[in-house]
């Protein structure tokens, strides 16, 4: 169905021994979209963006790609079927950058693998000609974080989740990979879930953003309706906090 929820969580807990780590949590992100979680340490964004690619099994509740419970999924297609982006991007040190970016078509027995990784790493701003044989040990912060983006979008998926892709980095080189992922975007129509504790990156690169609280979902809006009405005084709160209200 055209109208299905390209990412569905229905009423989702998890727990971590005696922590409720997500309290029947509902979220849906339509195809195409750019949907942030945003919160403070320990809120839930990153159990529930692992939901989605089950690395993290929830107790109760139902996650849905597509349209399909993956509590029916084998795991190993399903997180090659996901473009994931780590923090610290995740890559093999002893790989050379045009084989950590070729790394899931290689997985899917891709003849055209490398032809896929070198298309990417050109689409984040990174040279095959000049980067494609170096090692991550040989790459600044950004670069490795570009990479990491280019490995997850080289097999195009339909869905990419990405956690705190971008907290690592400073300041000046976090601006150029959001100008990077703005123009991904445009090239490469992925439904994305982004999880970010920086509201003003949120409003910048998500299409709407859900404002996430002690394993629940405060108030799920568009960056300039979340601004305007904030729901409730915490999500005004943290809008003050980040400059935005």
């Amino acid at each position: 169905m055209p109208d299905t929820p390209a990412l569905q969580a229905d009423t989702v807990t998890k727990r971590y021994g005696h922590v409720i780590a997500l309290r029947g949590v509902s979220l849906r992100v339509a195809a195409g979209e750019c949907l942030a979680l945003v919160g403070e340490s320990g809120s839930g964004k990153t159990t529930l963006l692992r939901a989605f690619n089950r690395m993290v099994e929830p107790e109760a509740g139902r996650v849905l790609v597509n349209g399909r419970d993956v509590a029916g999924e084998d795991p190993v297609a399903l997180r090659r079927s996901i473009g994931y982006v780590q923090q610290e991007g995740g890559l093999l040190p002893h790989w050379s950058v045009r084989r950590n970016a070729a790394l899931v078509p290689w997985l899917r027995r891709d003849d055209d693998a490398l032809v896929r990784a070198d298309h990417v790493l050109v689409l984040v701003g990174l040279d095959p000609a000049t980067f494609a044989d170096r090692r991550p040990r040989q790459l600044s912060g950004g670069q490795r974080q570009r990479v990491a983006i280019a490995r997850a979008l080289a097999d195009r998926p339909s869905i990419l989740l990405m956690d705190e892709p971008f907290g690592a980095l400073d300041a000046i080189t976090r601006a150029e990979l959001h100008e990077s992922f703005e123009a991904l975007r445009a090239e490469i129509p992925t439904t994305t879930l982004l999880v970010t504790h920086d509201l003003r990156e949120a409003a910048r690169l998500a299409d709407r953003i859900a404002v996430m609280r002690a394993g629940g979902i405060e108030q799920v809006a568009a960056p300039a309706e979340l601004v305007e009405a904030p729901s409730s005084a915490y999500v005004a709160m943290l809008l003050h906090r980040a400059g935005l209200r």
